[in-house]
């Protein structure tokens, strides 16, 4: 009989812009209700459709600073724009403890913080299928400047040279594709035998013994050849 750690695993999912991490964290939330996504704060202002505790927990500079300074997150950083971002510790752990797996959607720098803390971590990095798809899209939001749009790029050309930091990388061409990709990661890590807490093996003798009264078995078999 094989039992399994009760604890969860801790997955964080990453991305150049545009690589519709999001996306597929969605698909995948919506598929397994038995894993919980860890909710970041940031002091970015929300964006028209977002909900606050829901996409993100939405706080002023001045708050998230008080919570670097308390020791709240697991780990944040300044980013693009001057903005900060940060996993709570507290809700993390807790999740964690009660056997739940865990989604991180963070950038590279925040994984790396993450992996010291927590070596047993799977880093996944979603890209897209090219850079010329990036620009597409990038373009079809229509939101951004022709400097930002460079400095999105930028950024993304960094990120991806992170790339062998991380356990596995998913192109995310077809979302479908993408998602079941993401899946076959996560069976096969709960196959690792360090996911293994005990191996209880019965009796060897008692089970041969119950072998060979087995009024099934054809007792002209010889024990030696078993």
């Amino acid at each position: 009989m094989i039992r399994r750690k009760k604890q969860g695993s801790l997955i964080i999912i990453s991305g150049t812009t545009c690589a519709g991490k999001g996306t597929v964290v969605k698909e995948l939330l919506k598929r397994h209700s038995d894993i919980a996504l860890s909710i970041s704060y940031t002091s970015r202002p929300m964006r028209e459709g977002e909900e606050n505790g829901v996409d993100y927990y939405f706080v002023s500079v001045d708050e998230f600073e008080k919570k670097i300074q308390n020791g709240d997150f697991l780990e944040y950083a300044k980013v693009q724009y001057g903005m900060y971002y940060g996993t709570p510790k507290r809700e993390v752990k807790q999740l964690l403890e009660e056997g739940k797996d865990v989604i991180l959607e963070i950038d590279v720098q925040g994984a790396q913080q993450i992996k010291k803390l927590f070596p047993e971590t799977i880093l996944i990095f979603i890209m897209a299928p090219s850079m010329v798809e990036v620009k597409k899209r990038i373009k079809a939001r229509g939101k951004e400047s022709n400097e930002q749009i460079i400095k999105r790029f930028q950024t993304a050309y960094k990120e991806i040279n992170e790339i062998p930091k991380y356990n596995y990388v998913v192109v995310n061409d077809v979302l479908e594709d993408a998602v079941e990709k993401i899946e076959a990661i996560f069976i096969s890590e709960k196959c690792r035998v360090d996911r293994i807490e005990e191996i209880a093996m019965e009796n060897q003798e008692e089970i041969i013994h119950e072998f060979l009264m087995d009024k099934d078995f054809d007792n002209s078999t010889s024990y030696h050849n078993l």
